[in-house]
C-alpha cells in the first residue's frame, strides 16, 4: 500500500509549500516555543503544572531526607525510591488503557486530587511528629500508583491541547517546565528543611496541586467520540500488539528502554561518584545534580529547534551521544570536568526522550495513543528502578567507573542497532491517519 507524501517525515513533498509553510520559513520565530502559548488550554496547563511540579520536586527532595533522618539506612532509602517508581513499570499500561477509554481531563482531575490528598496525609503525619518509615513507604507506593494513571493521560492530552503542528514545541516546553522545576523546587526545599523541617515541604506540595485543578476546570476541550469498551486485559494486550506491530514505535521503545535501564540510572550513582571518584561531599553531589538539570534544560531547548526531517534520526544520535557522555563522565575525577560533561550527557538523554515521545505521538492512532504513551512511560521511567538495581550490583563488584562505562557501551550498541534499522526502513516516519 502506498503512502501519501504528506504523511511521511523525511521525504520531500511532491506539492509546492503552502502559504503557512512559506510564512514559517520567512518568519521562523512564529513556529518557535512562543507560538504554543496561543492555545488557551495549553497556557492554563503550563502555568498550573509549573506551580505543581515545583511542589512535587520539593516533596521528592524532602521525602528521602526524612527517611534517612529517621533511619540512617541506605537500604530503606532505596526501598522508598523503588516503591515510588516501580508501580509506573507495572501499572502504567492499565493507566494508558483508561486514558483511551475516558475523558482525559476528568481523569486528571481525579489523579491530581488523589495526589493532593497523598501530600496532605504525608504533611499531617510529619508535622504532627508521628510519622513512621512504613507510612512513608506506603505513601510513596500510593504516589507511584497515582502516577501510573496520571502520566499517560497528561501526556496524551498534549496533542488534544495544541494539535499536531505545535506538538513538538509543546513537548519541548513540557520538558523545560519539568527541568526548571527540578532546579527550583529542590533549592527551595533545601532551605525550608533547614529552617522549618520537611513537613512544610509536603504541605506546600499539597497546596500546589490546587493550581493544576483550577487550570483543568477552566479548560475547554472538544469532546472525544465515544467508543465501546472491551475487556480491560484484552485492551491492554491490544495496545501492546499495536505498539510491537509498528516497526517505528517498536524500535523507538526498544531504544528508550535499553538507554534508560543501562544509562539513565546513572543518576542513582551520583553519591558514589561524588564521594569515591571526585572525593567530595554532599555539596559536590548537589553541584553534579544541578549540572544534570541544566543539561536537561539545554536539551529541551534544542528539542524545540529540531525540524521534522531531523526528528527521524535525532533519537539515534542522541542515544549515541548519551552513551559516549556516560563513558567520559565515568572516567572523570575532577569536579569541574564532571559537571561540564554532565551538560551534553543530560541534554542528550533529554533529546532522546523528547524526540521519541514526539515520534510515537505522531505515529500512534488516536484509538491507541494513551496505551502507546504508557508503553513509552514504561520504557523511559519504568526501566530506571531496575537499571538502578543492576548498576548498583555491577558497581559493588566492578567499581562505579566500570559500571557506568558498561552502561554507556550498551547504550551505544543499541543506538547503532537502531541506526541500521532505520536506515534499512528508509528513514521515514508515517503520520497516523487523521480522525
Amino acid at each position: 500500500m502506498s503512502v501519501e507524501p504528506e504523511n511521511i517525515i523525511g521525504t520531500p513533498p511532491d506539492e509546492p509549500p503552502s502559504e503557512q509553510e512559506i510564512a514559517e520559513i520567512v518568519h521562523p520565530r512564529r513556529s518557535g516555543l512562543i507560538k504554543v502559548f496561543r492555545h488557551r488550554n495549553y497556557r492554563l496547563f503550563f502555568y498550573g503544572q509549573l506551580i505543581s511540579l515545583m511542589g512535587s520536586w520539593m516533596q521528592n527532595t524532602a521525602q528521602p531526607w526524612l527517611v534517612y533522618s529517621l533511619t540512617h539506612s541506605t537500604v530503606l532509602l532505596g526501598v522508598t525510591s523503588f516503591c515510588s517508581t516501580v508501580p509506573v513499570f507495572l501499572m502504567t499500561p492499565f493507566g494508558g488503557m483508561v486514558a483511551d477509554r475516558v475523558d482525559r481531563r476528568k481523569l486528571l482531575l481525579f489523579t491530581q486530587s488523589a495526589a493532593m490528598l497523598q501530600a496532605t496525609v504525608l504533611a499531617a503525619l510529619t508535622l504532627s511528629g508521628t510519622v513512621k518509615v512504613w507510612e512513608i513507604i506506603c505513601l510513596a507506593l500510593t504516589m507511584g500508583l497515582i502516577n501510573s494513571f496520571d502520566i499517560p493521560s497528561r501526556q496524551s492530552m498534549t496533542l488534544d491541547m495544541v494539535g499536531r503542528d505545535d506538538l513538538r514545541h509543546a513537548i519541548s516546553l513540557n520538558s523545560m517546565m519539568f527541568n526548571g522545576a527540578r532546579i527550583i523546587g529542590p533549592t527551595i526545599a533545601g532551605a525550608l528543611i533547614a529552617l522549618v523541617g520537611e513537613g512544610i515541604c509536603f504541605a506546600l506540595n499539597a497546596v500546589s496541586f490546587g493550581a493544576v485543578l483550577i487550570s483543568l476546570l477552566m479548560m475547554q476541550l472538544a469532546a472525544r467520540p465515544a467508543r465501546a469498551s472491551q475487556n480491560a486485559l484484552r485492551e491492554v494486550a491490544d495496545g501492546y500488539r499495536y505498539s510491537f506491530k509498528s516497526p517505528q514505535i517498536r524500535v523507538s521503545l526498544l531504544l528508550v528502554a535499553v538507554s534508560s535501564m543501562f544509562g539513565a540510572a546513572y543518576v542513582t550513582m551520583m553519591p558514589a561518584v561524588a564521594r569515591d571518584l571526585i572525593h567530595g561531599d554532599s555539596t559536590t553531589q548537589g553541584t553534579l545534580m544541578s549540572a544534570a538539570g541544566a543539561g536537561a534544560l539545554i536539551g529541551a531547548y534544542f528539542l524545540s529547534r529540531i525540524s521534522e526531517k531531523q526528528l527521524v534520526y535525532a533519537p539515534v544520535l542522541a542515544s549515541f551521544a548519551f552513551g559516549l557522555g556516560l563513558i567520559l563522565f565515568a572516567h572523570s575525577h575532577q569536579l569541574w570536568l564532571s559537571a561540564f560533561l554532565l551538560l551534553p550527557t543530560s541534554a542528550s538523554l533529554m533529546l532522546l526522550g523528547g524526540t521519541t515521545n514526539t515520534i510515537i505521538q505522531i505515529v500512534a492512532h488516536e484509538h491507541y495513543r494513551g496505551r502507546v504513551i504508557s508503553h513509552y512511560t514504561q520504557s523511559f521511567m519504568g526501566m530506571m528502578p531496575w537499571g538502578a538495581l543492576l548498576l548498583g550490583a555491577l558497581a559493588s563488584r566492578l567499581g562505579v567507573t566500570n559500571a557506568v562505562s558498561i552502561g554507556g557501551l550498551v547504550v551505544i550498541a543499541i543506538a547503532s542497532l537502531a541506526y541500521f534499522n532505520r536506515r534499512a526502513s528508509g528513514f521515514v516516519i508515517q503520520h497516523a491517519p487523521a480522525e
